[in-house]
């Protein structure tokens, strides 16, 4: 990396401020089919001077355009920063406020603050599930392509969230039923999305927590996503080991996360998403395959195998013995 490329990435947090201010103020909605930049300060009640100054920088970014003082969404920003579609991206907002105490959570080892979706408000919890949703809805194709659903009629989706791979699965195999474990607040959200896909029979929220207790038997397949980054090693060991007695004789624990290379170094994603566990959870990291493919072996799985995927997020797989 040379000096002009440090300075880059050093101050790239100025971009992304001024993008997530947008996104929080909901300028992108305000603006509708084009507004100047007192109309929209007004719409979205702040400073006129400021919220044009915040214009003029989004279209510096590439998000708007502006024509004889007349600011408009950019298709991209139309389509993804507008309305409905706002919401997933809040999420994202909300790691702001995380990520500015990562200073602090190197000193310390653990988040500064943390807390999961039990502790969290409603507001956090439907940003957080609507951006898994959506990053979901659009993996889950392959997800079920690359797993099967050949001899599966009973599937475990441990901390569904949104319900997104329940119901792909659910779709692309018209006898299996699937059980979503998820907290409270969580199901309600999932229910909604299970009921929209006309599914709510073959798809069923469970009221629970991952982290402790059986979490059921005789499934064919026990579907582990995005959970794992959110553990620490002893919490993964005894989740995989529960993940295992849920099976059915021959059946498969998958789990789906971000998966470091032996060193940790790489894929970039992973590494850096190491330190978004370290300021958003007590103990969790991104895991390399290696660490996968032993726990998953001493919870008593067999044929353990790593499968890349396109994206960012690989799959473990292991059998249960009969």
């Amino acid at each position: 990396m040379d000096l002009e490329s440090l300075n880059a990435a050093a101050r790239a947090f100025q971009e992304s401020r001024a993008i997530l201010t947008g996104m929080e103020l909901d300028v992108f909605t305000a603006l509708g089919e084009g507004q100047d930049a007192r109309q929209t300060a007004a719409r979205v009640g702040a400073d006129a001077r400021a919220v044009e100054m915040l214009l003029n920088a989004l279209v510096a970014c590439g998000l708007l355009t502006k024509q004889d003082g007349v600011f408009r969404n950019t298709p991209v920003a139309a389509q993804h920063l507008a309305g409905p579609a706002r919401m997933a991206w809040m999420h994202t907002v909300h790691l702001w406020q995380s990520w500015s105490g990562l200073t602090e959570s190197v000193r310390k080892g653990t988040a500064a603050q943390h807390g999961g979706v039990e502790t969290r408000g409603a507001e956090w919890t439907e940003a957080f599930i609507a951006a898994m949703h959506r990053n979901a809805s659009e993996r889950a194709p392959h997800v079920v392509q690359a797993i099967g659903t050949s001899g599966v009629r009973h599937f475990l989706d441990v901390g569904g969230g949104s319900g997104a791979y329940s119901i792909a699965f659910a779709q692309a195999a018209p006898a299996l039923h699937a059980d979503l474990l998820d907290l409270e607040p969580v199901t309600r959200i999932a229910g909604r999305h299970i009921a929209q896909a006309g599914l709510s029979g073959r798809v069923r929220t469970r009221v629970g927590d991952l982290r402790q207790g059986p979490l059921g038997e005789n499934y064919d397949v026990v579907f582990v996503s995005a959970i794992c980054h959110m553990l620490g090693e002893d919490e993964n060991r005894d989740l995989i080991r529960r993940c295992r007695e849920a099976c059915a004789a021959g059946g498969r624990v998958v789990i789906q996360d971000f998966i470091l290379t032996p060193d940790k170094t790489a894929p970039r994603h992973a590494a850096l998403f190491a330190l978004n566990m370290l300021v958003g959870t007590a103990g969790g990291s991104s895991y390399s395959a290696r660490e996968y493919e032993e726990w998953m072996r001493a919870a008593g799985l067999r044929d353990v195998r790593h499968v890349p995927m396109t994206g960012p997020a690989d799959l473990m797989i292991g059998t249960a013995g009969s």
